[in-house]
């Protein structure tokens, strides 16, 4: 099931810092940027953390679960953890800052 954009919007809402988030189209999914960065993707409109020791602290209140199938484990959000939770947009630009730049793309030659 495709992740409609007015949830990906919300999420984005939620997360404040407009200079610092962004959400980009993948496949019927959105992959989730905190500073150019992938931190999560937006699958079946549900938010999925990376799974990283920088977001270890979300093992408290979160399950780990696929956002899709073959993928690896990430955080399932819950609701209330994206609406309610005041740390979670510090967390994701924590983790951002400890992994690396997507690599450029190399253009064909003709």
């Amino acid at each position: 099931m495709a992740t409609r954009k007015d949830t990906a919007l919300f999420i984005l809402d939620r997360l404040g810092r407009p200079e610092r988030f962004d959400v980009r189209p993948m496949f019927g999914e959105f992959a989730l940027y905190a500073d150019g960065k992938v931190v999560g993707l937006i699958c079946d409109d549900q938010l999925y953390v990376k799974v990283l020791p920088e977001s270890r602290s979300l093992e408290r209140t979160c399950e780990r679960a696929a956002p899709f199938p073959g993928a690896k484990d990430y955080y399932l959000v819950p609701e209330g953890g994206i609406t309610g939770d005041r740390t979670l947009p510090d967390l994701l630009i924590r983790m951002s800052a400890l992994l690396p730049y997507p690599k450029a793309k190399r253009t064909k030659r003709r």
